[in-house]
């Protein structure tokens, strides 16, 4: 997992199949490769702003493996995701009015991962983000996060016995803007006074292909219950951090309906409150820390 910057060989970089940009952003591009060193068609690309840790792009892939963005000044970082190959990150910079080519990116095979040994795994809220992303109607799209939260997770046997549980304090929405955070948290939204949490408890876990899972399971918020599907893939499990603890790392996504937790947009875009859009993507940037092997309770 490399990027490799091949100007020499290549006529054109992504970033020249994009128009001039304005005087106030700048364009990022990538070409993603294989193993085999050919084009990468549907890799994930997320762009992260490093000062805030907003997610500012999330894309795929064109068929040719290229990746092009258009995006503000300032600096970022890229992280590059395949099913069964080893993502690859790098941290980069964009200055108004420029091109910023980061070359190829070229994928290596990833090996099988250990699995998180069984047992109570917590969440580090330092190493862990939940944001989400929704769009604005009319305008762009609005970035958040939530900064209060706990989690654990039960790691079993077999690991489709699994169980996780979160718990988010609604009133620690953040957006970057006071005025809409205060909105968001108001009764027309969130109403953080009388649901001052929200909560999911996973029901199962599916393992789908290579690291990817589905964790499925219940989500409360303002007051209603859904089920919903976390479209899971697992980064594995190494020693880290300050007291060298074990550690595991997943990424996880979700799109809800704002509707099915009775958050009617229509009714408040008719009364004319800017609102964002029906949908909103849910992403979860989870480490948590091993904890010790279950006990088991002693009979009576």
């Amino acid at each position: 997992m490399t990027f490799l910057l091949r100007r020499k060989d290549r006529a054109a970089s992504p970033a020249d199949l994009f128009p001039t940009p304005p005087r106030d952003a700048g364009v990022v591009s990538c070409e993603v490769m294989d193993p085999r060193d050919m084009p990468l068609h549907g890799a994930s690309i997320t762009v992260t702003e490093n000062a805030t840790r907003y997610t500012t792009v999330t894309a795929t892939t064109d068929p040719f493996g290229r990746f092009v963005a258009m995006l503000r000044p300032g600096q970022y970082t890229i992280l590059v995701t395949a099913d069964s190959l080893e993502p690859a990150h790098n941290t980069f910079t964009v200055a108004a009015g420029s091109r910023c080519d980061l070359g190829q990116v070229r994928m290596s095979s990833s090996p099988i991962k250990e699995l998180p040994l069984p047992g109570s795994w917590i969440f580090d809220p330092p190493h862990t983000a939940i944001r989400f992303v929704a769009q604005h109607v009319g305008m762009a799209h609005v970035h958040g996060r939530f900064t209060q939260f706990d989690g654990s997770i039960q790691i079993a046997e077999r690991m489709e016995n699994s169980s996780v549980e979160v718990s988010i304090e609604a009133a620690s929405i953040t957006t970057g803007n006071r005025t809409r955070d205060n909105h968001l948290r108001s009764p027309d939204f969130l109403d953080v006074a009388k649901y001052p949490h929200i909560h999911f408890a996973s029901d199962s876990f599916v393992h789908r292909h290579g690291a990817k899972w589905t964790v499925q399971g219940v989500l409360t918020m303002h007051g209603t219950s859904r089920s919903v599907q976390l479209d899971t893939t697992y980064l594995g499990m190494v020693n880290g951090g300050y007291g060298q603890e074990l550690r595991c790392a997943a990424l996880a996504t979700a799109e809800l309906h704002r509707e099915d937790f009775t958050l009617n947009w229509r009714s408040m875009l008719a009364r004319g409150i800017a609102v964002v859009g029906p949908r909103i993507k849910l992403e979860l940037d989870l480490q948590a820390m091993f904890q010790g092997p279950d006990t088991p309770t002693p009979p009576q």
